[in-house]
């Protein structure tokens, strides 16, 4: 994608490596497009990824990193996570005396090293990494040491609050998942109804903080408040689907929660509401809209 010039009022100062920049089109060459990296100076943007009609005084939205032979250059793809963030990102394949390569949406994948590593990893896993630029050679790198780069300031978070959730970890009492790219919060395993995914994203719930300043999360919203729009939710299905769908309250966990994204307290609560206004009929494992 690219703007008119007349649209950018300055010329960049600095450019930042790892991050999406607006940078301007100083020139065509037969390996690309140069643009002004400001004290980076030129950064070259490879034909392959130039956008249609893109020329010298355009501006273009890139993301800088480095390729295999460690020259700084632009692309046009956005990649799954840039530094600052928290991700879950798949290893391609394990170097035994380099480190592991992640693939984070990019031609080059992202290095894991071996010393970046809170446990060797395997080849095909999702592991979950911080993105961050190794001071040694400048490059940008994951480590799975993501603890260290959490924020431990007490949150601020009001209770029912929605949140962004990346799943991290198993533990005894359930999964933990970090809040917002920044903070970490816990999962009951009682209140899920179903197995999470080590790296998967989904929008939960503050449920407490508590007295230690520690996070407690649910993946649903608490009474009246997750019941009605749930209700609402399973009737449009239902009309959508001509009047029947393979779900009801003795459907698995599992089941429940790949159809509505729900646990099956939530969705068994919300039938009942519908049950009682007489609007649906439950049949087994099947529900259907109520005859008129």
């Amino acid at each position: 994608m690219f703007i008119p010039l007349e649209s950018c009022s300055t010329r960049p100062s600095m450019a930042f490596l790892g991050q999406r920049n607006t940078l301007i089109v100083l020139k065509d060459a037969p390996p690309g497009l140069y643009l002004d990296g400001g004290e980076l100076g030129e950064i070259l943007l490879p034909g392959d990824s130039i956008p249609k009609g893109a020329q010298p005084g355009d501006t273009l939205d890139v993301f800088l990193y480095r390729d295999s032979e460690d020259r700084l250059v632009a692309t046009t793809r956005a990649p799954i996570a840039m530094v600052g963030d928290f991700a879950g990102l798949r290893v391609t394949h394990v170097h035994p005396k380099i480190g592991a390569f992640l693939d984070w949406g990019l031609n080059k994948d992202l290095l894991l090293p071996i010393r970046e590593q809170a446990r060797r990893v395997q080849q095909g896993e999702t592991v979950v990494v911080f993105i961050l630029i190794d001071p040694k050679t400048d490059r940008v790198i994951a480590t799975s040491r993501w603890q260290e780069q959490l924020d431990f300031e007490t949150p601020t978070y009001a209770e029912g609050e929605k949140v962004a959730l990346l799943i991290a970890a198993e533990t005894p009492l359930g999964y933990n998942a970090i809040v917002n790219n920044k903070q970490l919060g816990l999962l009951y395993r009682s209140e899920i109804g179903s197995t999470l995914k080590i790296g998967e994203k989904r929008e939960g719930y503050i449920r407490a903080i508590r007295a230690d300043g520690k996070i407690d999360l649910r993946l649903d919203q608490e009474g009246y408040r997750r019941v009605a729009p749930l209700a609402d939710q399973i009737l449009d299905a239902l009309k959508a689907a001509g009047g029947t769908l393979p779900v009801s309250d003795a459907s698995s966990p599992e089941t429940i929660r790949d159809a509505f994204q729900v646990s099956k307290k939530a969705f068994k609560q919300a039938l009942g509401n519908l049950y009682r206004q007489r609007l649906i009929n439950i049949e087994g494992e099947t529900i259907h809209l109520a005859s008129p």
